[in-house]
C-alpha cells in the first residue's frame, strides 16, 4: 500500500490510495517470492487512461524486494463509491464554487485577451502554458473562446473528451502536464457549432471555473474570445483578482481595438499586467548572420508599445511590453500539429520570447493594486 501510494491517478493527480481506487491487494507466496494482485478500481468504465494506471501500479509493485509478479485487475466504482470520491475531492467545498476566486486562493490566474481576432492569442496562450509548465509549476487552462475554441487542437487533444465523475468534470491532461477544459471537449461532435447568447455563455464560463476539479495549481490561464462582449464581463464578474495579458499586433488599427480590451478589464476592476505583441516582425531571411538583426515589419511597428504606453497613462500604473513575438513558420505548424512551439522547437526566436514572457509572469508577485478589497465605507461620526 505504501508503494500504491505513490500512484497518482493521470487525471486527478492524486494517489489512488487517497482516492478509494485500490479495491484489493492479495500476496500470494512462492518459490523465490510473492506474486501480487492488485485490483484497482476506475472512476467509470472505459477510462481512456486506464493502460497508464495499469502500468504504473506494475511498476511500483514489481520495484518491491520479493516480488517476482504483478497482475492488475481493474473494476468499476459503483455509484456510492463514485459518490464518496466526489466528497473527497470537493473537499467540504459547495457546489459550483469557484475556488479561484476565495481570497485564501494562492493560484495565479492570468486572463489573455484581445481586441480583436486573428492576433494569435490562443497561440501566445498555449506556448505561455507549456512555458509555465517547463519552469515546474502546474498549469491548467480554460479555453474561454466559447464560439472559437481552438486550444485542444493546438495542445493535442482536440479529441479527447472529460472524465466526468457525478457532477465534477475531469480537465483533460495533456503530454505536457498542462490540464486543460474547453467548451470543445464537452460536444457532441467536434463540428457543432456553438450559438448560445449572453445567460449560456455565463453559465459555460462557470461550469468550467466551478465544475472542473483542477486540483493545487499554479497558474490558471484563460483563452478570453476577442473584444469586450459577455465573456469578459462574466469573467470580471466572477474572477475579479484576475490579471490581464492583452495581445496585439503592431500595426494601428490592432493597437486601438487592443487599448479597449484592456480598459474593459480596468472597468471590471481587473488589473492589466501587460502587453505583448505578435506578429511583430519577420526576421529577414535572405540576411546572412552578420546581419541577422534585420527585421521586416511586415504588419508595422510599435503598435504593442503604443498599446502599453496608453493603458499605463489611463490606469495610472506601469502596464510593461513584455515581449514582441517575431512571426515564424514553426509557430504556426507548432499549433496546427498541437505541439506548441516552446515544446517543438525551444531555441527558435519566437519560442525564447515566449519563454522569456512566461518567466517574467511568474517572477510576479501579488500586489493589491487594481483589485477590489470588499470594503465599504463606515458612518462617520
Amino acid at each position: 500500500m505504501t508503494a500504491l501510494s505513490r500512484v497518482n491517478d493521470p487525471e486527478i493527480k492524486r494517489p489512488i490510495t487517497e482516492l478509494g481506487m485500490v479495491d484489493a491487494v492479495e500476496i500470494v507466496p512462492g518459490d523465490g517470492g510473492s506474486f501480487v494482485t492488485v485490483k484497482a478500481l476506475l472512476t467509470v468504465a472505459g477510462c481512456p487512461l486506464k493502460d497508464t494506471i495499469t502500468r504504473d501500479v506494475t511498476a511500483a509493485v514489481s520495484a518491491l524486494d520479493g516480488v517476482t509478479g504483478v497482475q492488475v485487475d481493474l473494476g468499476v466504482m459503483t455509484a456510492e463509491q463514485r459518490s464518496g470520491l466526489h466528497a473527497t475531492l470537493r473537499d467540504g467545498t459547495a457546489p459550483r464554487e469557484i475556488t479561484f476566486a476565495q481570497p485564501g486562493s494562492l493560484t495565479k490566474v492570468f486572463a489573455i485577451a484581445s481586441g480583436k481576432g486573428g492576433v494569435g492569442k490562443s497561440s501566445v496562450t498555449v506556448n505561455l502554458a507549456l512555458a509555465l509548465a517547463k519552469a515546474g509549476r502546474k498549469v491548467g487552462v480554460v479555453d474561454a473562446d466559447i464560439y472559437g475554441h481552438s486550444v485542444p487542437a493546438m495542445l493535442g487533444v482536440a479529441d479527447s473528451r472529460p472524465t466526468q465523475v457525478e457532477d465534477l468534470i475531469m480537465p483533460v491532461p495533456t503530454a505536457s502536464g498542462v490540464s486543460v477544459i474547453s467548451i470543445g471537449m464537452l460536444k457532441p461532435r467536434r463540428d457543432q457549432v456553438v450559438a448560445w447568447r449572453g445567460p449560456m455563455l455565463d453559465r459555460a464560463l462557470v461550469q468550467m471555473l466551478a465544475d472542473v476539479y483542477w486540483g493545487d495549481l499554479d497558474v490558471l490561464l484563460l483563452d478570453l474570445p476577442p473584444g469586450t462582449g459577455d465573456v469578459a464581463i462574466s469573467l470580471g464578474q466572477h474572477l475579479p483578482g484576475a490579471e490581464v495579458v492583452v495581445v496585439t499586433t503592431p500595426q494601428e488599427a490592432a493597437a486601438e481595438v487592443a487599448e479597449r480590451a484592456g480598459t474593459m478589464a480596468s472597468m471590471m476592476h481587473q488589473r492589466v499586467v501587460g502587453v505583448i505583441e505578435n506578429m511583430s516582425y519577420l526576421p529577414c531571411p535572405h540576411c546572412t548572420p552578420e546581419g541577422k538583426d534585420h527585421r521586416l515589419e511586415i504588419f508595422g511597428s510599435g503598435g504593442g508599445e503604443r498599446v502599453a504606453q496608453t493603458l499605463s497613462a489611463r490606469f495610472g500604473y506601469d502596464v510593461p511590453l513584455l515581449g514582441q513575438v517575431p512571426l515564424d513558420v514553426s509557430l504556426r505548424e507548432g499549433g496546427d500539429d498541437g505541439k506548441p512551439i516552446v515544446e517543438s522547437d525551444p531555441t527558435a526566436p519566437a519560442a525564447k520570447v515566449l519563454q522569456a514572457v512566461a518567466d517574467r509572469l511568474d517572477g510576479r508577485g501579488r500586489g493589491l493594486a487594481g483589485m477590489q478589497l470588499g470594503l465599504t465605507p463606515s458612518n462617520k461620526f
